[in-house]
């Protein structure tokens, strides 16, 4: 599912428009992301959790010539969702 086809679904249950789905929904999405930015977690009792991880720098390979390359650490987000999730 991507957005446009979750904005129709939602529109179908709403007495909304899709315009004002698109709207909240790219509200909700970017309050969530500044919030996870600045928090660095945020939890959704009853869908999950997304929290900011750091991955530490490791070494890869370069799948066309097997060259051995440093990856560099850096801050992931995860999630982990509900028991009730599904």
């Amino acid at each position: 599912m991507n957005k446009s086809t979750l904005i129709e679904e939602m529109s179908k249950k709403a007495d909304y428009s899709k315009a004002e789905i698109g709207r909240l929904l790219d509200l909700t999405l970017d309050t969530m992301t500044k919030i996870v930015k600045k928090d660095g977690k945020l939890q959704l009792v009853g869908f999950g959790t997304f929290q900011v991880k750091k991955r530490a720098a490791r070494m890869g390979r370069n799948p066309q010539t097997g060259k051995a390359i440093k990856i560099a650490a850096k801050k992931v987000v995860k999630f982990k969702a509900s028991k009730n999730f599904l």
